[in-house]
């Protein structure tokens, strides 16, 4: 997105360039509070639309810029987590969080996307947006802000419209949820050689291998968006999973399996003909595949996608 500061007839706005600096950590505010890039554009988009609806005298007036856009997209944010809600509810088979790249194996053609921008760390990982998916809007807004952005709770009070005293609690209890559902992860060079194992025993389909290398109550989720065959609930189990493996695999004739980096983490790419079609997110504990997140919808795999295969 370009921003326009001003119609080229008008004045020019003074703090164009401080204002368009804010673009890098409202995306990534944006992205963490609703698990969808797409979405995070659209938000920074109006976030900066309602900003320049404003008089230049309005603007002037704000003490501080940065302060008012986090302000907006944080209340833009928290409107569409509340109707998320029932989106999802009509959403077929489970809702898994867009999966993002590393910014080196961004899809070519795309490398002026924002998420080159968005800071892939722990509090980007796909374990951590799918524990902050289980929290209210108004839990998850109070604790993005100030756990992972570092936001005083009486800004955060503004945001979401209650008391300070009360965002304390809003956060607190998400930080419950967090500790509750993210045991210690491996180092990530561990992950990564367990994620190595994982596919090279799929790949084989030797099924006690991978038996061995899954958590005994491993799950599996599959977000196809009902555009592409997919799981429609969770599989459990490590056998089970390690048998559903395998004969998929086997039927997926010409998949090739890429170790990529998913999220911030060790991670698969399945591509057929060179091009991607699941992106695999793991959650190894205790050297185990706990969890595997496989998103196959199209319309989130557009970073992992170059131009021409859209």
């Amino acid at each position: 997105m370009t921003i326009q500061s001003e119609p080229a007839d008008g004045p020019i706005d003074p703090g164009l360039s401080a204002i368009v600096s804010e673009r890098r950590r409202l995306i990534n505010l944006a992205y963490r509070l609703l698990g969808s890039l797409a979405e995070a554009e659209d938000v920074v988009q109006e976030t900066y639309a309602r900003w320049y609806a404003m008089s230049p005298s309005r603007r002037e007036a704000v003490e501080s810029p940065g302060a008012w856009l986090t302000k907006v997209a944080g209340r833009i944010c928290l409107d569409l987590l509340g109707s998320a809600r029932a989106r999802r509810e009509r959403y077929v088979g489970e809702w898994i969080p867009e999966p993002l790249p590393d910014r080196a194996e961004w899809a070519a053609g795309q490398e002026a996307d924002p998420a080159d921008r968005v800071t892939l760390d722990e509090s980007v990982s796909m374990a951590f947006l799918v524990v902050l998916e289980s929290m209210t809007p108004a839990e998850r807004v109070a604790f993005v802000l100030h756990d992972v952005f570092c936001h005083s709770f009486a800004e955060v009070a503004e945001i979401v419209g209650r008391t300070p005293g009360a965002c304390r609690q809003l956060a607190s209890s998400a930080r419950r949820r967090v500790r509750a559902s993210r045991p210690a992860t491996a180092p990530t060079a561990r992950q990564a050689g367990v994620v190595r194992n994982f596919k090279q025993a799929w790949e084989a389909g030797d099924i006690d291998a991978l038996i061995g290398l899954l958590d005994p109550a491993a799950t599996v989720i599959a977000d196809g968006g009902g555009v592409v065959d997919a799981l429609l609930l969770p599989l459990e189990g490590a056998e089970e999973v390690a048998r559903y493996a395998v004969a998929l695999i086997g039927k997926a004739g010409g998949l090739t399996l890429l170790e990529r980096t998913v999220n911030g983490q060790p991670g698969l790419v399945g591509q057929r003909d060179g091009v991607t079609e699941v992106v695999m997110a793991f959650d190894v504990v205790d050297d185990r595949v706990r969890h595997v997140w496989a998103v196959r919808n199209p319309e989130k795999l557009q970073p992992w996608r170059g131009e021409s295969q859209r």
